[in-house]
């Protein structure tokens, strides 16, 4: 699409913060043209609002993070993936906590709730970054590149030291709808032996098996078993779409990323 959207009407949703644990209750509403996806912290006396752009990352430990001044928006990556898969350029999100809820770990909650919102047309031209020659930026052997294309697709590869994830590999062209097929129903996961020490540091407070994929020495542990095979790889892919939306506009260009993560997604862009 061509043409800047936003939501049709406002929806709302409730949960917990991963990280934090904190209940956040969460309200999308349309926003006018070149807005672009504006987080407002309702609970603050000001309510501060932090426009999602590059430029307001402030962490990307274990999740991105926005800020603004003193206010916070932790994993915003999840969401920002659904109003990128269903290409919406404007909305402003209310939430009267500083992380955005979990869910289930993936983004179909959020690309269930923005389509009940529906999208409406706006009539200004869409923003697009067009790639025109290859970047690329390394942390030791992680790397993360943009390559010219002529449409938008990513392909990643992970490799842990694990014998249910080892090293896998995928690659999608992101369009017609396959990111709500291939994409959004993957679930963040972790590894059983590192939660009491994530939780120990801040993090993971908020984790269960209702809301991430959980894995110990030999397999994963929850009842459900995973949606994909290769789910693991699937869900980094997800947060890469959700990455790549802070810039604020449509990559036209080839993401290519060995075992990158937040941090080397922003440093990129």
């Amino acid at each position: 699409m061509l043409t800047q959207t936003t939501v049709l009407n406002t929806v709302h949703c409730s949960g917990i913060g991963l990280h934090t644990g904190v209940p956040c209750n969460l309200t999308i509403r349309p926003a006018p043209t070149d807005s672009g996806i504006v987080f407002i912290r309702e609970d603050l006396p000001q309510k501060i609002r932090i426009k999602a752009h590059i430029d307001n990352v402030v962490d990307a430990t274990l999740a991105t993070t926005l800020g603004r001044g003193e206010a916070r928006v932790s994993t915003v990556e999840h969401l920002m993936a659904a109003f990128a898969g269903l290409g919406i350029d404007n909305a402003e999100v209310d939430l009267d906590g500083p992380e955005v809820p979990i869910m289930d770990g993936s983004s179909e909650p959020f690309n269930t709730l923005l389509k009940k919102a529906g999208i409406q047309i706006q009539d200004k031209v869409r923003k697009f970054v067009i790639i025109k020659r290859p970047v690329t930026v390394t942390d030791g052997d992680r790397q993360a590149t943009l390559l010219p294309s002529n449409d938008f697709k990513i392909s990643y590869t992970i490799d842990f030291n694990h014998p249910l994830i080892s090293n896998q590999y995928y690659l999608i062209q992101i369009s017609n709808g396959n990111f709500e097929r291939e994409i959004c129903r993957a679930r963040t996961f972790g590894f059983l032996k590192e939660y009491e020490m994530l939780k120990a540091k801040g993090f993971a407070r908020g984790g269960s098996l209702e809301n991430a994929v959980v894995i110990d020495d030999t397999r994963v542990i929850n009842e459900s078993g995973l949606r994909f095979s290769d789910e693991f790889v699937r869900h980094k892919i997800l947060d890469s779409i959700g990455d790549l939306w802070l810039l604020g506009a449509q990559v036209i260009g080839h993401f290519v990323c060995y075992k990158s993560g937040h941090t080397l997604n922003h440093k990129l862009i």
